[in-house]
Formats: structure tokens, C-alpha cells, sequence
């Protein structure tokens, strides 16, 4: 007799579920990238008097719930691009890889950077190429343009600045990668926000390109909302593998909400990359600690036993991520959140007592 094991894909039998780490009561969380402040109080008042109207007893219409205009207002998206919305950046990338799943594609991303890339391009059946970035995460342009030649990807993902190193690419030569591209670039702007540079400004105006962002680093990430910005020709068929109603009436009326109270998401947008600068400095300090550039809401370093300081401060009610072990570029490498000023001390301190 046929068992469930006999029935499912072996591949996908084979592959590890992504882990969400279980937070501790009363810890510090500092390991997802989330921004670790909430709406005001009379904020929050105010939305659930909203979320009171919703019409949750209905579908949502994507098409005209009216986000996409409202997020073209709000981050200057050119009138010549077309928007789509996805139930967070995931549910983006999932669908854009399926766009493209032809017999013998490839997709191409660089590494380390996000495993969802690679991920689905396995679920889709797709040829994945990864190209690894030098050892300092710098882009290796070269390699890249070189697997580009060979490969031909249908798709290319760009993480930019890249998850999970911070690094930010030199325009220029993601530019030349661009230009290189037979096929659709995503430039994953996850954390735009925090970023002195976005290709946001060329969304539609060039068929290959798609500029992928999301609401969840800047105070959302539980309303999973991501968007995709780019041509007609390539987000038009976009929205015919998406699900009718992949969104929700909630999310949907909270970020309408939200992106009506942006200025206080760029203040506290511009606490973080404050204390993004601090914590370099401070961490800098430290003779055993080296730490790489970010213009993301998170620092990346590497440490002489990575093992020893993630279990110190987990110990001590502070929940980082360990890079360590997942890429060999990665070895020896945490990742911080940026959290508020009196997280970061609390931080500091664990790490002074470690190296102490």
C-alpha cells in the first residue's frame, strides 16, 4: 500500500522548514530585523476604531482597495510603473519565480543573502545559481557577469542592501548587472528605507527591472504587506498567478492607516540609523569583534566563537540571529537588530561582560 511519504515530492521531503525562533517571555528580541517600536497609544486607539469598520464579511478587492496609489504617493513610485501586492516580500518572490519556471531556467543570486531565493527556485524546479560575494560580502563583479554569460537566468534576485550582510552594492555595478541581465532583475529593497540609494525612481521604466519593498522593516511586519514595482509587461502577468484575495481587509485598512502617519515612521526610521552608527562605533571597540558596514536596520559581525556569545546574551534574555554555519562566508558571524537606545545598552553590556 502507497504511504503519504511515497506521495509527496522527494525533493521537498528533503528540504528544512524555515525556523522562526520561539521568543522567551520578557526578552529582547533583536534577531528578525523588525523595528522595535509601536504605534502611540492614541495611534492605536485611532486604528482600532477603523479596524472596527472593516468589512472584513467580504473578499478584498486588490485591484481597487486603492494601496497601490497611496504607496505611489508616498514613495515617489514614477506614474509609468505598475504595483503589485503581495502577502509580504515571500509571497513576491514565490510568485515572480513561478512567472519565470520554464523548463531549464536558471534563476542567479549572489551569496549569502536571502535563503528564500534559493528556496523557492527549488520548489519551481528551477536551475539556482549562486554566486558568491567576495569574503569582505563586496559584490564580486566580475564572477557575477561571468555566471550571468554562462547561465543566461531567466531571473536574477538583488538584495539591496543585501540580508543578511548589510552591505549595500555599489550602484554602478549592480547597474552592470542589470545591463548584463537576459532576464527580469528584482532588486529586493527590503530595507530601502534605511539605504542612502534606491532603484525605486526606475520602476516601469525599464521592462527587466522589478523593485521589490515591503512595509514590515519600518513598524508592519505583522501585517505582511510587500509590493513589487515595475513594467506593465512583467507585473501584468504577475497579477494573473497571484491569488484573487491574497490580502486581507485588516492589513489592507492598517496600512492605509500607517502610510497616512509616515512622518512618525521617519522619525523613528532615523532613531535606528542613529543608533545603526552608534552600535558600529561601539562594537568597533571591541578588539575580538569585526563589523561590517550596514545600511540596512541591522549589524553584521564576525567573532571569534559565535556559538559562545549568541548563548551568552540569549542568557541573558537577548535573541540575536546565528549566521554561523549557514554559508561558509558566514563563519563566525552574528547579525543585531537595531533596537531602541535601552535595548542596545542592555547589548553593549552583555558583549563588554563577554570580552570582559
Amino acid at each position: 500500500m502507497m504511504s503519504v511519504s511515497d506521495i509527496i515530492r522527494t525533493d521537498i521531503q528533503q528540504m528544512t522548514a524555515y525556523a522562526v525562533a520561539a521568543l522567551p517571555p520578557g526578552a529582547i528580541k533583536l534577531d528578525a530585523m523588525e523595528m522595535p517600536y509601536r504605534l502611540p497609544e492614541a495611534f492605536r486607539q485611532a486604528l482600532a476604531a477603523k479596524l472596527a469598520d472593516a468589512p472584513i464579511n467580504y473578499y478584498p478587492n486588490v485591484a481597487t482597495c486603492g494601496l497601490q496609489e497611496t504607496l505611489r504617493d508616498t514613495f515617489q513610485i514614477p506614474s509609468c510603473a505598475r504595483i503589485a501586492l503581495g502577502n509580504g516580500s515571500d509571497e513576491l518572490i514565490q510568485m515572480i519565480s513561478l512567472l519565470v519556471a520554464k523548463p531549464d531556467a536558471a534563476v542567479l543570486a549572489l551569496e549569502p543573502s536571502f535563503v528564500m531565493y534559493k528556496h523557492n527556485a527549488a520548489l519551481f524546479g528551477l536551475n539556482y545559481v549562486g554566486v558568491p560575494l567576495n569574503e569582505d560580502f563586496t559584490l564580486n563583479l566580475p564572477s557575477t557577469l561571468a555566471a550571468i554569460e554562462q547561465h543566461q537566468p531567466a531571473l536574477i534576485f538583488v538584495s539591496y542592501p543585501n540580508n543578511p550582510t548589510g552591505i549595500a552594492f555599489e550602484r554602478k555595478q549592480v547597474e552592470a548587472i542589470i545591463e548584463a541581465a537576459p532576464g527580469v532583475v528584482v532588486i529586493d529593497e527590503a530595507y530601502g528605507s534605511f539605504s542612502r540609494d534606491s532603484f525605486l525612481p526606475l520602476a516601469g521604466s525599464m521592462e527587466k527591472l522589478v523593485v521589490m519593498r515591503t512595509l514590515s522593516k519600518i513598524g508592519f511586519a505583522g501585517l505582511r504587506i510587500g509590493y513589487a514595482a515595475g513594467h506593465p509587461s512583467v507585473i501584468d502577468e504577475l497579477a494573473k498567478i497571484l491569488p484573487p484575495y491574497n490580502m486581507n481587509q485588516l492589513s489592507l485598512a492598517t496600512a492605509h492607516f500607517a502610510l497616512q502617519h509616515y512622518d512618525w515612521v521617519l522619525e523613528h526610521v532615523d532613531i535606528l540609523k542613529q543608533q545603526r552608527v552608534r552600535m558600529q562605533q561601539e562594537l568597533a571597540k571591541f578588539d575580538d569583534v569585526e563589523v561590517f558596514d550596514s545600511e540596512a536596520n541591522f549589524i553584521t559581525v564576525r567573532v571569534p566563537d559565535a556559538d559562545a556569545l549568541f548563548t551568552a546574551l540569549k542568557e541573558q534574555g537577548i535573541l540575536i540571529k546565528k549566521l554561523h554555519g549557514g554559508h561558509p562566508l558566514l563563519n563566525q558571524c552574528l547579525r543585531f537588530t537595531i533596537g531602541t537606545p535601552e535595548q542596545n545598552n542592555r547589548v553593549l553590556e552583555v558583549v563588554n561582560a563577554f570580552f570582559g
